[in-house]
């Protein structure tokens, strides 16, 4: 049963090291601009490595509560102006909105569950509580 929360700490910070990876892409830049991020070759870039550094420290089980913050800081920003499904008038674009709205508060409950509770066995906290 052990593995089940390190397949779960994988499926989860799959999203975030994927996404942080790509957030240094041209086009990724140009949606945040599309989005009126401001500064956005500075900022999307720099969501980006948040992303990325919460969750591979997730992934890994190393200062996961710490991660798990990351992804928080990552995830507000980025649902309310990215997602911001309440100022769309089309109702197909509407729906998609509200779909990845509901998607990042779900996976923002997931990081508030991993800041409070931390990796769980199999983690790298956790291998060098036990070399101690």
């Amino acid at each position: 049963m052990k593995f089940l929360v390190l397949l779960g700490r994988i499926f989860y910070s799959a999203i975030f090291i994927g996404s942080g990876i790509g957030h240094f892409s041209s086009s990724a830049i140009h949606y945040g601009e599309m989005h009126d991020v401001a500064m956005p070759e500075l900022l999307v870039p720099a969501a980006g490595v948040i992303a990325l550094l919460g969750g591979l420290s997730i992934l890994l089980g190393y200062k996961a509560r710490l991660g798990a913050w990351m992804i928080v800081i990552f995830l507000v920003p980025v649902t309310l102006m990215m997602h911001n499904f309440w100022t769309v008038n089309e109702p197909g674009l509407r729906m998609v909105q509200q779909a990845m709205f509901m998607k990042n508060l779900s996976m923002l409950g997931a990081a508030l569950l991993i800041a409070y509770f931390g990796p769980g066995p199999c983690s790298l906290t956790k291998f060098k509580k036990k070399k101690k």
